[in-house]
C-alpha cells in the first residue's frame, strides 16, 4: 500500500512538473524574460522572407497583430510614429509585424488602413505566435529581443507606460 501510495505522489510530482513547464503567465505568454527568443521563418507582404535567427546582433522587436484587433489598430500608429519612424534607419534594428491567421490581401489592406510603413509578416495558422503564446491567448503584444537573441520585455494590449518602457528599453539597447 505504502509502495502505492508512493508511486502515486511522484506520478502527480512529475505531472505538475511537466504542466509547469509548458505553463503560460497571466498574460498568456509561454516565453520568459531572459529566454532564448524561439527561431522562424516568415513570409513579409512584399513576399521577402525573414528569419528570425539570420538578425542575431540587431534589437528586434516583434509586433503580434490582425485586422480585427481593436487594440491593436489603436497601437499601431504609435509604434509606426515613436519607435519605426525614430529607428527605421538604424541598422541595428528591425521591426516586424507579424499577422495573424490573415490572407495576404488582408494583410496589406490592413498596412494601409492603419498607416503603418514597418514591414508585415504573415503568420497563417498562428504558428509563430503559438512559438511565443499559447496559441488561444489575446493577440495584442510585443516582444523585445536584445543583440544576443535573448527576450528582453513583452507587452500584452497597448498601456501607455508599458509603451513608454518599451521604448525606453529600445532606445538603451541602440546605444
Amino acid at each position: 500500500m505504502k509502495k502505492c501510495i508512493f508511486l502515486l505522489v511522484l506520478a502527480a510530482c512529475f505531472c505538475l512538473n511537466v504542466s509547469a513547464q509548458n505553463a503560460s503567465d497571466a498574460a498568456g505568454y509561454i516565453v520568459k524574460l531572459g529566454d532564448a527568443a524561439p527561431d522562424f521563418e516568415m513570409t513579409l507582404t512584399d513576399g521577402q522572407k525573414v528569419k528570425l535567427s539570420d538578425l542575431r546582433g540587431k534589437v528586434v522587436m516583434l509586433q503580434f497583430t490582425a485586422s480585427w484587433c481593436g487594440v491593436c489598430r489603436k497601437e499601431m500608429p504609435f509604434i509606426e510614429k515613436d519607435i519605426w519612424q525614430k529607428h527605421k534607419d538604424n541598422a541595428s534594428f528591425a521591426l516586424y509585424g507579424i499577422d495573424r491567421d490573415e490572407p495576404l490581401e488582408r494583410v496589406k489592406a490592413f498596412a494601409k488602413q492603419t498607416g503603418v510603413t514597418y514591414p508585415l509578416g504573415l503568420d497563417p495558422g498562428a504558428d509563430i505566435f503559438a512559438l511565443y503564446a499559447e496559441r488561444n491567448a489575446g493577440i495584442t503584444r510585443n516582444v523585445l529581443i536584445d543583440k544576443d537573441g535573448k527576450i528582453v520585455l513583452m507587452t500584452r494590449l497597448y498601456n501607455e507606460d508599458e509603451f513608454a518602457a518599451l521604448c525606453k528599453k529600445i532606445d538603451e539597447l541602440l546605444k
